[in-house]
């Protein structure tokens, strides 16, 4: 009879223990975290800290002044010369364009850099130089 209980138990704690350790597991499954470790070296480490590309499509010349220089160049605040008054572009445009353009994009007197559009490109602050003087 001992034979048989030792036998017995010997059986139930092995088949009760694995239960324990499957169950114990299956619920450190499910309360694992989502996130992950990423270390320098791993595969998944390639992409870190790179972010995707941004291809946003150039505005022209009328939508950079619509939206960042009309403010002061309709009112013609601060001096700055009012779109379509020949006499107020009358001695800027001697300078050339590469003049203006620099003026615009590095600031000059009372006109801030980049007209505080920190988001245009200087092509674009190109464009918005061209389409003000055009027709003058």
């Amino acid at each position: 009879m001992n034979r048989v209980l030792v036998f017995f138990s010997a059986f139930a704690m092995a088949t009760l223990g694995w239960a324990a350790v499957s169950s114990q597991d299956a619920v450190f499954e499910r309360l694992k975290s989502p996130a992950s470790v990423c270390v320098k070296g791993d595969p998944c480490a390639d992409a870190v800290g790179q972010a995707g590309p941004v291809v946003a499509a150039a505005r022209s010349g009328e939508q950079v002044y619509n939206g960042a220089c009309a403010a002061c160049h309709n009112s013609g605040a601060a001096g700055a010369p009012k779109l379509g008054d020949t006499a107020g572009w009358a001695d800027r445009l001697p300078k050339g364009n590469e003049t203006l353009v620099r003026h615009v994009v590095e600031g000059y007197n009372a006109m801030p850099a980049k007209g505080l559009c920190m988001d245009c490109s200087d092509a674009e602050l190109a464009d918005a130089v061209a389409y003000m003087i055009q027709g003058l």
